[in-house]
């Protein structure tokens, strides 16, 4: 079984429990914690519940501790006393400021001097979060690539007041959980894999709505190409292989130029209701036929031999080898 060791660890709140939050409390469960989720809706239990049991199947893939894995769960709709004994809290609340400010100002005053504070926003300052906390050095930005109980990355952000214990404090909770910590060195919008996914999402969008491919087609050719080569040595190491023995320094007095020039010809598309038509009816025709639930079933799977194969996950057990 594997379990976080960190004693300062124990005891973790989940504030908000949609997509991330229920991925979270996985994740930590699986590790032996005792986590507490926190939300006002009033079906919370029993979507997290079933939520939970979806992801199990997962989790055993990862090696992870499935066996009463509700066992360390508890419910809390009033976030004051579902933070009180908190060692970590990881929140996961709407994308709007004022929300933030009005959670952020009742867990400092309710948890306890010792917890971590981190908010899994995707794009607003930790800066601006943190401008309603008396100790804003204590908030850090733990933002994860969905889902977070299976993708490796969490992006740790600091604020411009965020304490260099607060870093550390951050980067050794998500190390324990099994995931690959990245700090990043400034503040910025949107942080680094998001605004990578928006900017090569645009020009995907931009492919599909001039006709040049589907987006069926364009699946096929990421996950043919760049995807599967990402997957393995990122963009500059891929470029750096590119330039041959001189490397990257070559790959750019040759080939940058003829790059650079392509930049003008990207697209700038928009999100009108033509191209929301037209992105919606090929959705369908491409994925419609097929439920939601086994289609991340599926990409999950994929990503777990990805991960497997490329040294980050231990070999499958005997007992779950297919013949």
């Amino acid at each position: 079984m594997s379990t976080v060791k960190a004693e300062s660890f124990r005891n973790i709140t989940i504030v908000g429990a949609g997509v991330i939050g229920m991925s979270w409390a996985a994740l930590c469960l699986a590790h032996g914690l005792e986590v507490t989720v926190t939300d006002p809706a009033p079906a919370t239990e029993s979507q997290v519940r079933a939520g939970l049991a979806a992801i199990v199947p997962t989790l055993e893939e990862l090696g992870l501790q499935t066996e009463d894995l509700t066992a360390h769960l508890r419910f809390e709709a009033d976030l004051a006393a579902a933070v009180a004994h908190a060692d970590v809290v990881q929140e996961n609340g709407p994308e709007r400021l004022e929300v933030k400010h009005q959670i952020w100002a009742t867990i400092e005053e309710n948890a306890p001097a010792h917890a971590l504070f981190a908010t899994s926003t995707s794009g607003l300052p930790v800066s601006e979060i943190a401008t309603i906390l008396k100790q804003p050095e204590r908030l850090i930005v733990g933002h994860p690539f969905n889902p977070p109980h299976l993708v490796p990355l969490v992006e740790i952000v600091p604020g411009k007041l965020t304490s260099e214990n607060t870093v550390e404090q951050a980067r050794s909770f998500y190390t324990a959980l099994g995931k690959k910590p990245q700090v990043l060195h400034k503040e910025v919008h949107g942080f680094v894999a998001n605004r990578l996914q928006a900017a090569f999402f645009r020009e995907c969008v931009h492919l599909v709505a001039e006709g040049v491919v589907t987006e069926q087609e364009l699946d096929e050719l990421v996950t043919s190409s760049i995807g599967s080569r990402w997957a393995v040595a990122g963009p500059f190491q891929s470029f750096h292989l590119g330039g041959g023995t001189a490397g990257f320094a070559h790959f750019l007095s040759h080939l940058a130029p003829a790059m650079e020039e392509s930049w003008k010809f990207l697209g700038s598309p928009t999100f009108d209701e033509t191209t929301v038509k037209l992105l919606s009816e090929q959705a369908e025709a491409y994925l419609g036929n097929h439920p939601i639930e086994e289609l991340a079933a599926e990409r999950d799977r994929a990503q777990i031999a990805l991960m497997r194969a490329l040294g980050g996950l231990p070999p499958a057990p005997a007992d779950s080898a297919r013949p």
